[in-house]
């Protein structure tokens, strides 16, 4: 049993100073049987404590229906096997590049602008989540032998809000459900997100990538005492769809490491394992200086230019690092565990069965409701993450006319009397080609990741506006949900009903598109830490191998390889399935080695 306490100018362990040397890595971008190694290339880096945010939606998709909450507590006594502490940060909201922020879509979409503020229904579901979570956190508080040392209240709030009723609300249902260990708070270093972010009696820590003692200088005139921490020191970057990846170049920012540990701070490396965004949980962002602009959703992998990449492996970053922290040790840093073996060697998966988009709804979909005088949005009909099929009926006769599918987030395939007349998007609304009536429409619409930071956080998703024809409103729509839930279920892909591949040949337009499924052998499963997996040619959708989501893929990169961890392969036979969204190419997924995303990119970023 230890005690430890925020002192005026250190963190005290026991009453003797300690400095937290910590490093991000999120359970849920991990596989858990992957978790030990990667804990030990945190401690073989020089650090002493570990961080993770906590995912609302990823356990309470629905509400009441709580899903794997138990892996947060088996994810602290790994870290404690791994003589980490641990700091926790479990929201409500955690932003990370996650979808919506981690708040779920059923909370977003009934509370709308309310969520993050003092309202009570709000609040009410707020605390039904921790009543759950909590105790996985309670029982494994440093002073009962565990390794939690310090638990977030809310994240980046000043970033968001200055509902100081609401902060307070939520630090003290932290307190109520028994986390008995330092509060705090993290916000960027300026003068209105620490006024809107911090609540008096809690710590107030300060995220940023470089400028460390202008950075504290500002956290001083809001806390005059107290430890010294970058909660978030961005040592990388995420990457959006469409973009060049971001990177940072080792030296520099080593050199930014050192000068936070020169100010006798602590750190939190952010992050020193990004991990991947499995089963299509990537986030999204807004551009221009406000967040609220253009649409840049994030990719699958979150390798984050991080000392330790995607694939649990050292890169350079990662020597320099190791070199700075090991100055701060109190010992010898502990050897490396050995490097993930990859995939011995390459082979194809062949597609051997397909099925059509409309087999696969009708086989997995959720039942069809009474058609509506508009499109409901994702979230009134409860989905997260998916597609919607939405019908609607041109009424004739009629000229032709343009045909838009106002409000529309994020892409849509559209079909005129079963013939596919175009690809909509956000920035692109309306078909090329008018539309004569009468006529039947199909819109398969796909939300491409949410909103996770500023001030579209939690908007909707779907055709949010209407369907226009001239500027007529088109009325009576027919919606049908596909949810990714539906693969993720222990029985998947059970009742859809199979074709022969080349059948999709045979089918014209509905052959580009569908569920293909095929096989791969692997020779030597136990001993393969990782392999990558491509599929050239084809446009967008989601992969699974052996039932495990590995995430969603696009055409536009800049990631081309999904990472396949070790651990869901199997000896001899493995499944693949594959739902494509677009354009499909040849029937063959490629496995191999694996690939780092940043094979080139942008160095720095102005946030960091």
């Amino acid at each position: 049993m230890a005690d430890f306490t925020v002192g005026d100018d250190h963190f005290r362990l026991d009453g003797k100073p300690v400095r937290l040397l910590s490093g991000a890595l999120h359970y849920f971008r991990v596989h858990e049987a992957q978790w030990d190694h990667r804990l030990a290339m945190l401690r073989a880096m020089g650090l002493n404590c570990v961080e993770t945010y906590v995912p609302w939606n990823l356990h309470e998709p629905r509400p009441g229906r709580y899903r794997d909450v138990e892996t947060l507590g088996r994810f602290l006594d790994a870290a404690r096997r791994a003589g980490l502490w641990a700091i926790v940060r479990p929201g409500p909201y955690i932003c990370a590049e996650w979808e919506n922020g981690g708040l779920p879509v059923w909370v977003t979409g009934r509370f709308g602008r309310r969520v993050r503020t003092r309202d009570e229904e709000y609040l009410a579901a707020v605390e039904r989540w921790f009543s759950m979570l909590l105790p996985q956190v309670v029982q494994r508080q440093i002073d009962r032998g565990g390794p939690v040392i310090m638990v977030q209240a809310e994240n980046e709030y000043g970033s968001y809000g200055t509902d100081q009723v609401y902060l307070r609300r939520i630090a003290g249902m932290l307190r109520e459900h028994g986390v008995a260990v330092p509060l705090f708070t993290s916000d960027g270093p300026e003068d209105h997100m620490l006024t809107g972010g911090s609540v008096p009696g809690l710590l107030a820590t300060a995220n940023f990538g470089s400028g460390a003692r202008e950075a504290f200088e500002v956290l001083r005139r809001h806390q005059p005492k107290g430890p010294l921490m970058c909660m978030e020191f961005w040592c990388g970057w995420f990457d959006h769809w469409g973009a060049e990846p971001v990177v940072r170049d080792p030296e520099e920012s080593a050199r930014a490491l050192r000068e936070i540990l020169e100010c006798g701070a602590s750190v939190n490396i952010y992050m020193a394992h990004g991990g991947t965004n499995f089963a299509g949980w990537a986030g999204a962002n807004r551009s221009g200086p406000f967040q609220d602009q253009g649409y840049l959703p994030t990719v699958t992998s979150y390798d984050y230019d991080a000392p330790i990449d995607e694939y649990g492996r050292p890169t350079e970053k990662f020597w320099r690092f190791r070199e700075v922290l090991a100055e701060y040790a109190d010992g010898p840093l502990p050897e490396l565990p050995p490097e993930p073996t990859p995939l011995a060697a390459p082979v194809r998966a062949e597609l051997t069965e397909w099925a059509p988009l409309s087999a696969v709804l009708e086989a997995l979909g959720d039942e069809e409701p009474a058609p509506s005088g508009v499109p409901p949005t994702f979230e009134e009909l409860g989905v997260d993450r998916g597609l919607v099929r939405y019908r609607v009926g041109v009424p004739g006769p009629r000229i032709p006319y343009a045909l838009a599918a106002v409000g529309l987030r994020d892409r849509a395939v559209v079909y005129v009397d079963g013939v596919r007349a175009g690809v909509l998007s956000e920035e692109n609304t309306a078909l090329d080609e008018p539309v004569a009536g009468p006529a039947e429409i199909e819109l398969w619409v796909e939300s491409l990741g949410r909103v996770n930071y500023g001030p579209r956080l939690g908007e909707p998703k779907g055709i949010t506006g209407g369907v226009l024809h001239e500027r007529q409103y088109l009325h009576g729509v027919r919606a049908r949900a596909l949810r990714l839930e539906a693969f993720e279920e222990p029985d998947a892909p059970a009742g859809v009903a199979f074709q022969d591949v080349r059948s999709a040949g045979d089918a014209g337009e509905a052959g580009r598109t569908g569920l293909f499924r095929g096989t791969f052998e692997v020779a030597d499963a136990a001993g393969t830490g990782h392999a990558g997996l491509e599929l050239p040619g084809w446009a967008r959708g989601f992969v699974w191998v052996n039932g495990f989501g590995l995430g969603r893929y696009r055409s536009v990169g800049p990631q081309r390889t999904l990472y396949v961890p070790g651990p869901v392969l199997r000896e001899g036979a493995n499944e693949v399935w594959v739902l494509e969204l677009e354009d499909a190419g040849a029937p063959y997924a490629e496995l191999g080695p694996g690939v780092p995303v940043r094979t080139a990119g942008t160095p720095g970023d102005a946030r960091v």
